[in-house]
C-alpha cells in the first residue's frame, strides 16, 4: 500500500478520540488518485518514516516521563494533501499549535484533540487525566502549562530532523477552530504525518503538518548529500577548477572615466556643437578604471606608441571604489 495515498473518510470517531474521518491503524486499503500523483519517491517516504518514527519514540518518552502516566505515540501514515483537505478532516474544536519552521518557508502545525490537551494539563497538575474532558479552549494558566510541554516536544522534533535539516520549530500561536488557522492557502500542498496518540485513558489521532514543497526540497538536498560518492565529489571539484580557469580568459569590457558632474535639464537641452561642459575632475586626480560600473583601479592618461593608454596608479585616499558616480 502506498503510504502517501490520501486517507478515506471513515465513520465518526468516538468522542474520546476527538476526531472525525481520520484513518486509524486498522484501516484497510485506500484508493489512489491518479489525477494527483504523489511527488514523494520511495526514498523520500523512507526518510520521512525514519524521521517521524524517531519523533514518535521521543514524544512517547517525553510524555511518559513528564506526565507520569502511560503514554504512547505511534506513526500511522504520511500523506500528501492540500491544506483544505487537511483542515476539513480536523475536529472543531481541536488544539492546533501553529509553528514557524525555519529555515523552511511557510508554517507548520502540531495538532491533537482538545480532550488530549486537557488530559495533559490534568496530569501536569497531579490529576488522574480521566477520559471525559471538557471540550473548551484552555485558560491562560492551562495554556502556560501546556506550552512548556509543547516546547519540549518541539525540541524532540528538532532532534528527529537533524539528519535532514537543522529545523528550528517555534510556536507562534494557538488556534482551536481549524478554519481560523492561517497556515497556508486552501490549494497549497502540505505534508501530513498522522499518529495514534494515547495519554492515560484518552486516545486521539494527532497530526504534524509541514509545507510540502520546501520539505521535499530539503529531502532532495539531504539525499544528494548522502549519496554523493568519492568519484562524484572528485568530478565536481574538477569541473569547478575548469570553470575557474576558463573564467580567467573571458573578455571583459573595461572603461576609463573622468569624474562626473551635474547639470540642469535646460542646460542639456540647449547644448550645441562647440559648447564647453566643465567636469568636476581635478587635473591632478587620476581617472577611474571600471568594469560593469564597478571601479577596480585608478590610472593616469598617456600613450603607448600611436594609441591612447593609461598607467595604473595607486588609488587616492578619498576614493570610493564601490560607488562610482562618474560619466564618460
Amino acid at each position: 500500500m502506498d503510504e502517501t495515498a490520501t486517507p478515506d473518510a471513515g465513520p465518526e470517531a468516538p468522542s474520546g478520540r476527538g476526531r472525525v474521518g481520520r484513518r486509524s491503524r486498522g484501516a484497510g486499503p485506500v484508493a489512489y488518485d491518479f489525477r494527483r500523483p504523489t511527488k514523494l519517491s520511495r526514498e523520500h517516504v523512507r526518510t520521512l518514516q525514519i524521521v517521524f518514527e524517531t519523533f514518535s519514540r521521543q514524544y512517547t518518552t517525553l510524555l511518559t516521563s513528564t506526565l507520569r502516566t502511560v503514554a504512547q505515540v505511534n506513526l500511522v501514515s504520511i500523506d500528501q494533501l492540500t491544506y483544505d483537505e487537511y483542515v476539513s478532516q480536523l475536529a472543531n474544536p481541536t488544539h492546533m499549535a501553529v509553528l514557524s519552521v525555519e529555515p523552511l518557508p511557510g508554517a507548520g502545525v502540531l495538532e491533537f484533540s482538545v480532550g488530549t490537551a486537557m488530559a495533559c494539563v490534568d496530569h501536569l497538575l497531579g490529576g488522574p487525566g480521566a477520559e471525559s474532558q471538557p471540550e473548551r479552549a484552555l485558560s491562560e494558566i492551562e495554556s502556560t502549562l501546556l506550552r512548556g510541554l509543547l516546547d519540549r516536544v518541539l525540541g524532540e522534533l528538532r532532534y528527529a530532523f537533524e539528519g535532514v535539516l537543522r529545523l528550528e520549530p517555534v510556536i507562534t500561536g494557538i488556534e482551536y477552530n481549524p478554519q481560523f488557522a492561517q497556515v497556508a492557502s486552501a490549494s497549497d500542498m502540505v505534508l501530513v504525518a498522522s499518529f495514534d496518540m494515547k495519554v492515560g485513558a484518552v486516545e486521539t489521532v494527532a497530526t504534524m503538518c509541514l509545507p510540502f514543497n520546501p520539505t521535499l526540497a530539503a529531502l532532495d538536498a539531504a539525499s544528494n548529500a548522502h549519496t554523493t560518492g568519492e568519484r562524484e565529489r572528485i568530478a565536481r571539484e574538477e569541473a569547478a577548477r575548469r570553470v575557474r580557469e576558463r573564467l580567467q580568459d573571458v573578455p571583459v569590457d573595461v572603461a576609463v572615466r573622468f569624474g562626473g558632474t551635474s547639470a540642469r535639464p535646460r542646460d542639456l537641452v540647449n547644448l550645441q556643437v562647440g559648447d564647453v561642459l566643465p567636469l568636476r575632475h581635478n587635473t591632478n586626480d587620476p581617472l577611474s578604471v571600471t568594469a560593469a560600473d564597478i571601479v577596480f583601479a585608478h590610472a593616469v592618461p598617456g600613450a603607448a606608441g600611436k594609441r591612447l593608454a593609461v598607467l595604473v596608479v595607486e588609488a587616492p585616499e578619498n576614493s570610493n571604489p564601490q560607488n562610482p558616480q562618474e560619466s564618460a
